[in-house]
């Protein structure tokens, strides 16, 4: 019973699309960048 529902499981399961998977990435990691680099100018105002 258990290897019947495996089956279904991954037979259901639609391929990653590495594509999708790049862009997703590229949209989380530009902002998450951009604001560590920015909090890491306005310290470096704040020691001078």
């Amino acid at each position: 019973m258990n290897t019947r529902m495996n089956q279904d499981l991954s037979s259901n399961a639609a391929p990653t699309n590495k594509a999708l998977l790049g862009v997703f990435w590229i949209y989380v990691v530009v902002p998450l960048a951009w604001g560590v680099i920015n909090t890491l100018v306005q310290a470096t105002k704040l020691f001078h």
